[in-house]
């Protein structure tokens, strides 16, 4: 009797462990969910975190789950890290994937999803223009969707609000120097400072008591190592700058920082930011010294929700949107608090 109980025991412990592995679908799914593998540029930083919130959101609005997933850094280093999150996310046959990558490399990947039958929705800066070349010669192309800010968009809505702005200025200036700080040499950063500064332009040389009497001036950095985004500054500084334009978080944080250790040196020029974080919310609420006059910021959670519905949509055969551009919004110290609580403007 003592034998057949522990041969049940062994039984039962079997089944059970059965039972249990087959309640969870793939990738840590619920039972009966379909999961949809998302893997972004990064994960704890507070952009990426109310990216998870949308996409989350979208997803228990249809019965599927999400796994969420990003490296460590967005630098060259980190980019076998990101490789391998998306290879386990199609071992483990998700369902769809939603991908943002930080480098070349990803052909065979995707091809393997398309052979699977995987949508794959592109969002945010997207999968690099070789690899996508790449895919499209072999025929195995499986991205049905983007879903990203319109940088160049948004960066026309900063110029457009910034130009309101400080129009006075220039109209009373004999000459008048804007600058721009392009945070980085990628496809973004080239979008943000050219759509800021083709709508400015636009804007300045059509307004009569402008038009003539400004020039701009731009500062190129490949990132934010050794503090470049302050040696940008401190370069158009010396060319005499009275507005400056920010092209994404990175460099508001350093500027901020050189203005703060300055004293009173950079209180005469007027800035205009992008994306959001603590210390740019911080900058925007201050009173006195150097004036931030606004910033435009992705709407992060939309572009979640966005990439997940129109991967759901692929997975169950309904109409997709090839093209979705997330419009940005404009925030300033009128609005910050409505912008927190909508989640468009992050903190962290």
């Amino acid at each position: 009797m003592k034998k057949f109980l522990t041969l049940m025991l062994a039984v039962l412990m079997i089944v059970t462990s059965v039972l249990t592995f087959a309640a969870c679908s793939k990738d840590g799914g619920e039972t009966g969910s379909k999961v949809i593998g998302v893997v972004a540029k990064g994960e704890s930083h507070a952009f990426w975190q109310s990216v998870k919130a949308g996409a989350e959101a979208a997803a228990k609005e249809k019965g599927y789950t999400i796994t969420f997933r990003g490296p460590a850094s967005e630098s060259a280093k980190d980019l076998p890290s990101q490789q391998e999150m998306v290879q386990t996310a199609l071992s483990n046959n998700v369902d769809g994937l939603v991908l943002a990558t930080i480098g070349e490399g990803f052909t065979d990947m995707l091809a393997q999803a398309k052979d699977k039958g995987i949508p794959v929705v592109q969002f945010d800066s997207g999968i690099w223009a070789n690899d996508v070349a790449a895919l499209d010669s072999q025929g195995k192309n499986p991205i049905l969707a983007s879903v990203a800010t319109s940088n160049t968009l948004a960066a026309g809505l900063a110029a457009e609000k910034f130009f309101e702005a400080i129009k006075g200025d220039i109209a009373a200036a004999d000459s008048y120097v804007v600058g721009v700080i392009q945070h980085d040499e990628t496809q973004t950063g080239i979008d943000r400072a050219k759509g800021f500064i083709d709508k400015f332009t636009e804007l300045a040389d059509a307004d009569p008591t402008t038009a003539g009497k400004y020039t701009i001036e731009k500062e190129v950095k490949p990132g934010d190592a050794d503090n470049a985004y302050k040696a940008a500054l401190e370069a158009l500084y010396e060319k005499g700058i009275s507005a400056l334009f920010m092209t994404n978080e990175g460099v508001v944080k350093q500027v901020y920082d050189a203005i703060n250790a300055s004293g009173d040196k950079y209180d005469a020029i007027k800035f205009c930011g992008f994306d959001a974080g603590s210390k740019q919310i911080e900058w925007m609420k201050a009173e006195g010294g150097a004036k931030l006059i606004g910033a435009v910021a992705q709407d992060s959670y939309q572009i979640g929700y966005d990439a997940v519905a129109q991967c759901i949509n692929a997975i169950e055969g309904g109409s997709v949107t090839a093209k979705v551009d997330i419009a940005g919004a404009w925030w300033d110290a009128t609005n910050v608090d409505d912008m927190i609580a909508s989640n468009i403007v992050y903190e962290g």
